[in-house]
């Protein structure tokens, strides 16, 4: 569901993707089965777009100005603003240690080929070793990042990874007006990224058909993408869950 300017849960999720990838499959299932050059023959509707179709129309592509998001997995939240005009994100994450019980909260700036990051520590009574840093923003020299890969960018407006893992649906049914359900592999291209590798391993065959809810609000974009996660290799189940709101006056 992610940027990969996360190092952990949420924030291993995006790799290179952008939200282009969710467009790609808009091109088909457009026209007639008798049209010409991609345009349907004078009085022969366009077929109406698929569930799937329908779904991935509604993820965010960069048109829509400014968007509030936020989501959580087994491990991390996070929260933020994108705004696609100025190639910009905000992004906070936290994350908790399941051993020691402290939070790691990150927050990153990027507008253009420019970043600033701050770190903070939180719930450390008793610990030691944390370096002390400014609570303030630090700008990101690149030139001195050895993994260029690592280094925050702008990747799109899809900042949850919403297109590739309805792109992964191997199912999906519209169940009532603007909600939809159905199953995702995420054994599946860019989904992967969605699990480790030893997540994969104990789901086993239950990782190419993870359930999944969504929800299109009244502008006609994405609100919600839900995935039930099923518990496995001593795992319990969790949501993995993108949220997307205030379309253009974020």
């Amino acid at each position: 569901m992610t940027q990969r300017t996360r190092t952990a849960g949420l924030r291993r999720r995006a790799a290179a993707t952008t939200a282009a990838l969710a467009m790609v499959a808009l091109a088909t299932g457009c026209g007639s089965g008798t049209a010409t050059g991609g345009t349907a023959e004078p009085g022969q509707p366009s077929a109406a777009p698929t569930p799937k179709e329908a779904l991935l129309a509604a993820v965010p592509d960069g048109t829509e100005g400014t968007i509030r998001f936020s989501g959580r997995d087994s491990s991390s939240t996070m929260s933020g603003v994108v705004d696609p005009t100025a190639k910009g994100t905000e992004l906070t994450t936290a994350i908790k240690d399941p051993d020691l019980g402290f939070t790691t909260t990150l927050s990153f700036r990027v507008v253009g080929e420019q970043a600033w990051m701050k770190v903070k520590f939180s719930d450390t009574k008793g610990l030691t070793g944390f370096p002390k840093l400014p609570d303030r923003w630090l700008k990101l020299d690149r030139s001195r990042i050895a993994d260029a890969e690592s280094a925050p960018a702008y990747e799109g407006a899809d900042v949850g990874n919403a297109g590739p893992l309805i792109e992964a649906a191997t199912k999906v049914e519209e169940q009532g007006e603007s909600t939809y359900a159905g199953t995702i592999d995420l054994t599946s291209g860019e989904a992967a990224k969605v699990l480790d590798a030893d997540e994969m391993t104990a789901l086993g065959a239950q990782a190419a058909a993870v359930p999944f809810t969504a929800e299109v609000g009244a502008v006609g974009k994405l609100a919600s993408l839900s995935l039930k996660v099923p518990a496995a290799g001593g795992r319990k189940a969790y949501e993995y869950l993108v949220q997307y709101r205030d379309y253009g006056t974020a």
